[in-house]
């Protein structure tokens, strides 16, 4: 499957001299590099199993081929300002329109197999991701109102970017990691998309896994555990402010625990290095066993407020049973639902009192963008009934559920993924405040694969009823999702027939792309707020509560971040700065 490619163009550019290095600064770490030391292994855990190592089939936010590549491509943000740096890029130019960014790749940089990056694997990467048939969730990040980003290859080493209009998410959108044109490249110009699909599946054999990253798959064991070694190409122009290459460690093991509460036992046993406690449950073991002395541990109690959403979302694709489908479409329908999420027990009962309540679809850390006058829907059982009511389910049945006129019951599936304890706990409230107003909830506890494979379902029947979920990502330049609020996103998982089913839907599609193309920040703010307002009434989905950030690691490790990066943004660390002390 995988052939040389370009052979001759490879052996002529394996001579140049030697790579254009980045190099970490310092002030990202709190460790010298006087003080790190080479070698060892990073032990960390994972509660769901992978779905593939194809890095344009992949939706999950916890996935291999961003693990491998670092997810980074020609720019990054500096965590001690926020700025866009250039990292793949040895630099970049803004033309006078804001309409182009040109780059200059730095030379030097090679793939795991040897072969020189350029601007070909940008330009193979954003043809297949932006191949509708491929599928990939990347895909809607390279249209403005339907029209494409395009890219120019300007030589080997020089890439343009073309928007069609301003972006204010132009170097997020820049920011996407490269794979290889040599081993992508043939196989799409020979089978195209469903050529690509078929690559890179769990039973590939690690070798044949080329990186550009820190990373390189040593070896994989499904349910079990993914091995990770260094990738010594990667360390030729990744340097610690010393000159040293990075990553230190020579390892890093991911193993899959499919339970959190079984995690925490892997942390508070030593097994595994870093954790990140939901729960004060999971705080006061982890502070109990530090100061007993039975684990040598860190913890960060309540460094930030969740940059991630946790919600409801009711499918409005259920062609083969239009009585639900009337339903979950209903936004009345919606509110009653918002109105039996009791979100204060879930701070208190599944968070420990430490989560914050969410109204919105922008995450609670991102402070400046959360409008504070967005309409609520909060815990009201009465409210609730009285919108069931007006919908005309007024009388109960022998089991004491609501039902219609003609003898139809409110009865719905709600699934969450298996083993997220976090999630089971906020289903299982959800069953028994919707049991209170005479609404059946079944509750469902699925594999995650099978899960997002629902989700992502398309058509105008889809395999599900309603699920609990969360995402995480998105920009600080502009929140919203390209692949969440258009109506054709990859992610527009409330109603995936490829079409507005709703006004307000086409008025959110219309908001999202002033935003985007918006380059003043209060300006943009302002269209923002306005997208809540109108998600508010829309209520395409209910969003719940979060836990707040709390990190721990094991103090084997250093390289952690200063105390004033460490968020949920940021997270603890950089992997490539981190190094086993003992």
């Amino acid at each position: 499957m995988r052939k040389a490619f370009w052979l001759a163009a490879a052996l002529a550019l394996a001579g140049v001299a030697s790579a254009q290095t980045f190099v970490w600064p310092q002030k990202w770490t709190v460790a010298k590099p006087s003080e790190v030391k080479r070698g060892g292994t990073l032990r960390q855990a994972t509660i769901s199993d992978y779905r593939t190592f194809n890095p344009f089939i992949t939706a999950e936010a916890d996935n291999v081929p961003a693990t491998i590549s670092g997810a980074r491509g020609l720019v990054i943000r500096d965590p001690t300002t926020g700025d866009w740096i250039p990292y793949m890029a040895e630099s970049f130019s803004v033309s006078a329109n804001k309409l182009e960014i040109t780059f200059k790749i730095r030379k030097g940089m090679k793939w795991s197999d040897g072969r020189p990056i350029t601007a070909d694997d940008w330009i193979m990467t954003w043809r297949i991701h932006t191949d509708k048939a491929v599928g990939s969730n990347r895909y809607d990040d390279f249209f403005i109102d339907g029209k494409p980003i395009t890219l120019r290859k300007i030589d080997d080493y020089t890439i343009r970017f073309i928007y069609p209009r301003t972006d204010a998410d132009a170097f997020r959108v820049a920011s996407f990691a490269p794979w290889p044109a040599h081993i992508f490249g043939p196989v799409y110009q020979k089978d195209g998309a469903e050529g690509i699909k078929k690559m890179w599946t769990l039973n590939e054999k690690p070798e044949n896994i080329v990186s550009g990253g820190p990373w390189l798959i040593e070896s994989y064991r499904p349910g079990e555990r993914l091995v990770l070694k260094r990738n010594p190409a990667f360390g030729e122009w990744n340097k610690d402010a010393a000159g040293n290459p990075l990553p230190y460690l020579d390892r890093y093991e991911i193993k899959i625990v499919k339970d959190t509460n079984a995690q925490l036992a892997e942390f508070l046993a030593g097994n595994i290095d870093v954790f990140a406690p939901s729960t004060v449950d999971h705080i006061s073991q982890v502070r109990q066993a530090i100061q007993q002395g039975r684990l040598d541990a860190t913890l960060k109690v309540n460094a930030s407020p969740v940059a991630s959403s946790q919600f409801m979302v009711f499918n409005w694709n259920k062609a083969s049973d239009p009585f639900k489908q009337s339903l979950f479409r209903s936004d009345k329908f919606r509110r009653a639902m918002s109105h039996i999420v009791n979100r204060q027990a879930v701070v208190d009962i599944v968070y420990g009192g430490l989560g914050t309540p969410m109204y919105t679809s922008v995450y609670p850390v991102l402070t400046q963008w959360i409008n504070p006058k967005v309409p609520k829907y909060e815990y009201d059982l009465r409210q609730a009934a009285k919108l069931l009511a007006e919908l005309g389910f007024i009388k109960k049945d022998r089991e004491g559920y609501l039902v219609d006129s003609r003898g139809r019951r409110i009865e719905f599936n709600l699934a969450t993924n298996a083993g997220n304890t976090q999630r089971e706990q906020i289903a299982k409230l959800i069953v028994d405040e919707a049991k209170k107003v005479g609404v059946k909830v079944n509750f469902q506890a699925i594999d995650f694969n099978t899960l997002v494979g629902q989700l992502l379902s398309s058509g105008p029947d889809r395999p599900f009823d309603a699920i609990i979920i969360g995402l995480t990502g998105g920009g600080l330049d502009w929140p919203f999702g390209p692949n969440v609020v258009p109506c054709k996103g990859n992610l527009h998982m409330w109603n995936k027939s490829g079409q507005c089913l709703d006004p307000r839907e086409t008025q959110l599609d219309a908001l999202y792309s002033r935003g985007r193309t918006e380059l003043d920040f209060k300006k943009r703010v302002e269209i923002g707020y306005r997208m809540q307002e109108i998600e508010a009434q829309l209520l395409p989905v209910i969003y719940i509560a979060g836990p707040n950030y709390h990190p721990a690691w094991n103090n084997r490790l250093g390289g952690e971040h200063p105390d004033a990066i460490i968020s949920s943004i940021w997270g603890q660390r950089e992997l490539e700065l981190t190094f086993i002390k003992k």
